[in-house]
């Protein structure tokens, strides 16, 4: 296949199919719908907190982890479904690792979370 110039308008359309991409996401999938509420919690205790850059560096890689995942997951599950509605165990199987993929980075993001925000919330108690 040979490779195409590269043109500025092509990579426009690159980004309008990402944004529809995270559009479909965020319309279709409920627990992006709790991504995203856990996102906002995250990033106004962060503020409030006043977080250091590398608190941010930190929280950002885990709630980007997350969304990264959960996308995977979505298109993982909506090329399956295409492929065929009936049942058939390797394919649930794939969903359910790619299941498991988001609740590991939801964890990792969990535990970050808690080492990042803790002492915040245990400096603001005391």
């Amino acid at each position: 296949m040979p490779v195409q110039p590269f043109e500025f308008s092509a990579r426009l359309r690159s980004v309008r199919y990402a944004l529809a991409g995270l559009r479909t996401l965020l319309h279709t999938q409920h627990n992006a719908w709790i991504h995203a509420v856990a996102t906002v919690a995250v990033v106004g205790a962060g503020a409030y907190f006043d977080l250091s850059p590398p608190e941010w560096l930190w929280l950002v890689l885990a709630m980007a982890l997350v969304w990264t995942a959960e996308a995977f997951n979505t298109a993982l599950e909506l090329l399956a479904d295409a492929v065929t509605q009936e049942q058939h165990p390797l394919i649930g199987q794939a969903k359910d690792v790619a299941a498991g993929a988001v609740l590991l980075a939801a964890l990792a993001a969990l535990v970050i979370g808690v080492l990042v925000l803790g002492p915040h919330v245990l400096r603001r108690l005391a």
